[in-house]
């Protein structure tokens, strides 16, 4: 068994939060020449290259990010532990930060991170929205720990990170009481001529309901397209037009909105991936929200 030496990844912490050796050995207090050689010592245990000439500066290359994410927590959880037993900060809880693609319907988040949201878990979540490259880019260097997406990694966004499928559901499509009473009798063909509100083309769904409706004829009369889907949510409540949802959250939306259901779609289907540097999901939080996502995703029957 490989043991890490945690004296060479404070030195690389050191490194690699000031740039250079020469300024990590002037805060170290240390000769350039020791810190120089112990950093070596630890890329050729590892048997891989932890920074990469930028300049006057040393930038992280990919190795070197994934050891900086992991140098942050194991250093960051020992001042904690430090903390704790001088009574300081007995009440702190532990950062997790999760990235939700500005896609993902809202609703449908909410159900995969509410149970991190539990006092239990004692963490401190952190929700940040934007789009799925951005939130990669920042997953990468450690910024974030987890992505929520409505699909895998696009192939060309080189980050080193692995697609966790959580599950997918159905579609469901609802509209105001004026609207679904007059369209759900004949669904789908009652959508010819009928107002429609989709989500945007970012939207992994979007292409699937586009097939969909290609492959069954269908007409719809085209409103809008939002990115926004709490927006599309407001427009279809106002009476604007019939727009689709996860099923699995029809029944909320409805309630929550003043919506009733046209009709369903049980093979197109949302899907849902948990998107992290790690292979197998270890962190007990990260399994949880697994463990639960994929419960939430399924649709209640009524």
């Amino acid at each position: 068994m490989r043991w890490l030496n945690y004296q060479h990844l404070y030195y690389f912490w050191h490194i690699a939060r000031c740039g250079s050796v020469t300024g990590a050995a002037r805060q170290l207090r240390l000769a350039q020449p020791t810190i120089s050689a112990q950093m070596k010592s630890f890329e050729h245990i590892l048997g891989e290259k932890l920074f990469q000439r930028s300049g006057r500066s040393l930038a992280l290359t990919e190795s070197g990010k994934l050891a900086y994410r992991y140098a942050e927590q194991i250093f960051s959880m020992g001042q904690e532990f430090l903390d704790v037993l001088d009574g300081t900060q007995g009440s702190s809880l532990q950062e997790f930060r999760i990235g939700i693609a500005d896609v993902v319907p809202k609703s449908l988040a909410y159900r995969l991170i509410e149970p991190a949201l539990r006092p239990e878990n004692g963490v401190s979540v952190h929700c940040y929205e934007d789009k799925t490259e951005k939130l990669l880019a920042e997953l990468s260097i450690g910024e974030i720990d987890l992505v929520i997406a409505d699909r895998p990694i696009p192939p060309n966004v080189k980050v080193k990170a692995f697609n966790h499928f959580i599950g997918e559901c159905g579609v469901s499509f609802l509209a105001a009481r004026s609207l679904s009473r007059k369209l759900a009798k004949n669904f789908p063909s009652s959508l010819n001529g009928a107002p429609l509100l989709m989500p945007t083309a970012e939207a992994a769904v979007r292409h699937e309901l586009d097939r969909w409706i290609d492959e069954n004829g269908l007409t719809p009369r085209h409103v809008a397209a939002f990115q926004d889907r709490a927006l599309m949510k407001l427009a279809a409540k106002d009476g604007k037009g019939i727009m689709p949802v996860p099923s699995a959250v029809e029944e909320e939306v409805c309630k929550e909105f003043q919506l009733e259901r046209v009709g369903r779609i049980p093979n197109i289907k949302e899907q849902i991936f948990l998107i992290s540097i790690d292979r197998r999901l270890k962190n007990p939080l990260l399994q949880l929200i697994c463990r639960e996502g994929q419960k939430g995703l399924r649709p209640r029957k009524t």
